[in-house]
């Protein structure tokens, strides 16, 4: 689809439309790279200053780190829009009979299943990336504080919205133990990183203040 090749304007443009794809699990997806690409700037930001002279291999980490990051969260706009084809191909089977009902609901599940793969991938991402915000929080430049909270913030939005594409998945899944088991993998994950990011933006607020 070539969705991360496009100008902003032309993906707003897009997500704005009618079409099915993207939707809300690219727009997690590339709001969490943003996020990421935020740690990159400020880890760039504070590299080679002598000021965080003692920080430096840390530093590098994290810049390292946050790039990947990045560069994982964007192939994932391209990842969940692929994986929604199949889904909505599944959506309109016929079942007419009881064999056409069977080979929907089967493919109806196959579906499911592989449309909450990258949906749980971004939510990973998106935890390791407020990790790394975390870490920033603490030994970045103090120039760049605020993207801190800023790329924190998008990292949390990109979770919370991941996390909504997990529950609009399993709530059609017919296997209900595989689908509570997922839904408790991303609830988990959600719980535990907005609390985290929540508790850095109110430390970069602090230090702002």
């Amino acid at each position: 689809m070539d969705l991360t090749d496009k100008t902003c304007r032309q993906f707003i443009a897009r997500l704005s439309s009618k079409e099915p794809v993207p939707g809300g699990g690219s727009a997690s997806a590339l709001a969490g790279a943003a996020g990421a690409a935020l740690g990159s700037m400020v880890s760039n930001l504070t590299l080679g200053k002598k000021k965080y002279a003692d920080v430096q291999e840390d530093i590098n980490r994290i810049r390292d780190k946050a790039t990947s990051l990045q560069e994982s969260l964007l192939s994932l706009v391209e990842k969940d829009a692929e994986a929604f084809a199949p889904l909505a191909e599944a959506y309109t089977l016929p079942k007419n009979n009881q064999e056409e009902m069977q080979a929907k609901a089967l493919a109806m599940e196959e579906a499911l299943r592989a449309a909450s793969v990258a949906p749980i991938e971004i939510m990973e991402n998106c935890c390791e990336a407020i990790d790394l915000h975390e870490e920033l929080a603490e030994i970045g430049s103090s120039v760049a504080l605020s993207d801190v909270g800023v790329g924190v913030l998008l990292c949390k939005a990109a979770l919370i919205g991941a996390s909504l594409n997990v529950s609009i998945n399993c709530k059609s899944m017919a296997d209900r133990s595989f689908a509570e088991n997922l839904k408790g993998t991303a609830k988990r994950m959600m719980e535990k990183y907005s609390e985290k990011a929540d508790a850095c933006y109110l430390r970069v607020a602090e230090k702002l203040e």
